[in-house]
């Protein structure tokens, strides 16, 4: 197969080049994508569905190899293991966006499988898998029903930029990845520094402009190079059996699908669908996979009567109006030992998050090889997210967090880290421990980090709160949002739109979409509901707890940053680093020194913070003149003393300043070892030399 090459231009500056036929012509599609000199490699190869599968069997896999930035991994192994947080972070972006335009009963297993080639350190490869992903599954005989575009927005020096590079990212106070389809979003996600509601509705049209430049441009290569699309088999329920459940559930139904409690609610569902089968599994007995048949068949009743109620009658599972939120508390200070913690409950959803504060020692270090800068970077604050199996209520396998978890968890913690200020001297860490599940724990983690931190002392620069909205549509184009949305409505609806934000604007937002794209306008409108409903946690928030306490949590350690002379750091640090090690260990303190002369000390308590600043400062501060020291004699000549005033610098006693009546011989005023007071008088400019007096510094004192 030859290959066909096109470039799309998204802006006056920016192009992305898309080929295909050169790599990787075995799997359903490929393609190679280049911007600026960093090339993605994304592949889709689909099979059979397995026996039992209810659902579209897509996974997407991103891998990073330091071979694209010319660098080998670090530590003893030299080969790339498990997927970072990263790469995690960007297989979600681009599996949501695509996951809607599969056709129903669609159960077929999907790879997409994203290579980074060639890194440039300037030009970010994450949009590209989502852009790859989508050309790839249009060149190839799925039957994907896109394409799609994606591009990430910035906002810097005033302007809006399609794809910035990551220097450009650094100043930009917007960060919003996007993808859809012409004039309709499907999947929006980022952070800002409190940005208005109209900044990111404006940034959204900015984008559409752009995807529908991309899709056109697949389009091309796609009549150049696709392949023709294949009849998927698709794994609907039996009419006849659908039917029939439909007519023995009519009654009820409707009843069932609106009882008040989740788990009240649940266990009425499994009773009648428990009915339903006793009654009609003789008919149906021909009939492969009948259990999963049933299931699937209750599941889409139970779907359209839930949406229909929510529609025709505006009435929800839980009893609430369209607008309604839930019930709110927020609790602080509910746990000892810890240093901050906050309680923040949503109806039937429940957060705990406690908040650690350290040094530097406490970041959290990670490689990268996709920005240009260091190797290795540092994260100062970081927020995990913990979902464990009871606060559904269920049991389950106990394992280490999955890719929801360390996407809710992200969500979080690039919402709440907007607020922390740049210069805070401590390192923090949330852990969000979801005690309760019935929709939108991640905003929940969101308000319990805020109490958390606000408890532990932090001075964040305003509570931040997260809310979700809903979406509920029909075939005839009826649209109704739903504020703060539960488990059954996230399910069974068809949007899960989450903004976070201060009163002043926006710092985080994710949307989930069922359905292949709707209005950007009809968006704004969630955004906007999102505002209200975000007001009212935030006055809950601010009733518990107003501000951030005035002092640092007791029970954390105390951090001191001060300034030395980058020329004393060898002094500080010692031979071998013997001095650094002896106030570490004597003081039961953490000194971090940085090359521009920072250093910053963290202790247990104040006394040993104090101790050890003091002995921080002996070592590195500078002789001043006219002030009184109190040395130690490190040597005597016949014409005078060398006397150390400060650890590692001397100055000369001369003996005709050792007191004010003549003196015969040194030793009939000190001795090697002594201590003795003294008085800067003179230093010199050019050598640095310090000349010290005794009867000055004793005359000044009135000895």
């Amino acid at each position: 197969m030859s290959e066909e090459k096109i470039v799309c231009q998204i802006a006056e500056n920016r192009s992305i080049e898309i080929s295909t036929g050169k790599l990787a012509n075995l799997a359903n599609g490929s393609c190679v994508l280049r911007m600026g000199d960093t090339t993605l490699l994304v592949t889709c190869c689909s099979g059979p569905a397995r026996p039992g599968t209810d659902f579209l069997a897509l996974t997407v896999d991103y891998r990073e190899k330091y071979s694209a930035a010319g660098k080998f991994p670090g530590g003893f192994i030299k080969r790339e293991g498990r997927p970072s947080e990263r790469e995690i972070l960007t297989c979600r972006m681009a599996d949501r966006p695509v996951r809607p335009l599969f056709p129903k009963g669609f159960f077929d297993e999907v790879q997409i499988q994203g290579l980074l080639l060639s890194a440039d350190g300037i030009n970010n490869p994450d949009i590209m898998l989502i852009l790859g992903t989508s050309v790839a599954l249009t060149l190839s005989d799925l039957p994907f029903q896109g394409p799609i575009g994606a591009v990430r927005v910035g906002y810097v020096d005033g302007k809006f930029v399609a794809n910035p590079t990551n220097a450009e990212m650094a100043k930009s106070s917007l960060e919003l990845i996007y993808a859809g389809i012409a004039d309709k979003v499907i999947m929006i996600e980022g952070d800002a520094d409190e940005v208005s509601e109209q900044m990111l509705a404006d940034a959204l049209h900015f984008a559409n402009d752009i995807v529908k430049k991309q899709i056109a441009a697949q389009l091309e290569l796609a009549a150049k190079a696709g392949k023709a699309k294949k009849t998927p088999t698709l794994h609907l329920v039996p009419e006849a059996l659908d039917s029939a459940l439909r007519e023995f559930c009519k009654n009820r139904i409707e009843a069932v699908c609106t009882v008040p409690g989740k788990a009240d609610r649940i266990e009425a569902m499994n009773a009648l669908l428990g009915e339903a089968k006793a009654a009609l599994a003789a008919q149906f007995q021909e009939i492969p996979e009948l259990d999963l048949e049933f299931n699937k068949s209750f599941d889409d009743l139970v779907r359209d009567t839930t949406r229909r109620v929510i529609l025709e009658k505006q009435f929800r599972p839980d009893g609430r109006g369209i607008e309604d939120i839930r019930q709110l508390s927020a609790e602080v200070d509910v746990l000892p030992v810890v240093h901050g913690s906050g309680l923040f409950s949503r109806g039937e959803t429940q957060a705990l998050v406690i908040a650690t504060l350290g040094g530097e020692k406490d970041a959290q270090e990670f490689d990268t090889i996709t920005t240009g800068s260091e190797s290795a970077s540092n994260k100062r604050f970081y927020l995990h997210y913990n979902f464990p199996n009871y606060s559904v209520g269920e049991v389950g396998r106990i394992m280490g967090p999955g890719r929801r978890e360390i996407g809710h968890g992200n969500l979080a913690e690039r919402s709440v880290a907007k607020v922390i200020p740049k210069d805070f001297p401590y390192v923090v860490r949330c852990v969000s421990e979801i005690m309760a599940s019935n929709g939108s724990t991640s905003m929940a983690s969101v308000c319990g980090a805020i109490l958390a931190l606000m408890d532990a002392g932090v001075p964040i620069k305003a509570p931040v709160a997260g809310i979700s909205c809903g979406l509920i549509t029909d075939d005839n184009g009826k649209q109704l949002l739903l504020t703060d949305i539960i488990g059954a409505e996230d399910h069974f609806g068809d949007m899960d739109f989450k903004v976070c934000g201060t009163r002043t604007g926006i710092t985080g937002f994710q949307l989930d979409l069922k359905l292949p794209g709707i209005d950007i306008d009809l968006l704004c409108q969630g955004m906007e509901r999102n505002r209200i409903a975000r007001f009212k946690i935030l006055d809950v928030i601010e009733s518990c707890l107003s501000a951030p306490r005035e002092q640092i949590s007791a029970r954390a350690p105390h951090i001191v940053v001060i300034r030395i002379n980058p020329e004393k750091i060898g002094a500080l640090i010692g031979p071998g680093g013997k001095n650094i090690k002896a106030i570490t260990e004597e003081t039961k303190s953490s000194i971090d020194v940085s090359d521009d002369g920072v250093v910053k000390i963290l202790a247990p308590n104040h006394d040993y913070l104090e101790e050890a600043k003091a002995r921080v400062l002996g070592f590195t501060a500078e002789a001043e003149i006219g002030k009184i020291y109190r040395g130690r004699v490190t040597s005597v000549k016949d014409f005078g003393a060398f006397v150390e005033i400060i650890p590692g610098m001397e100055g000369l006693l001369h003996i005709s300043e050792m007191a004010d009546y003549r003196v015969k011989a040194v030793t009939d005023i000190c001795n090697e070892g002594d201590n003795v007071t003294v008085k800067v008088i003179d230093i010199e400019p050019s050598s640095g030399k310090i000349r010290l007096s005794r009867k000055a510094a004793l005359k000044e004192l009135g000895e």
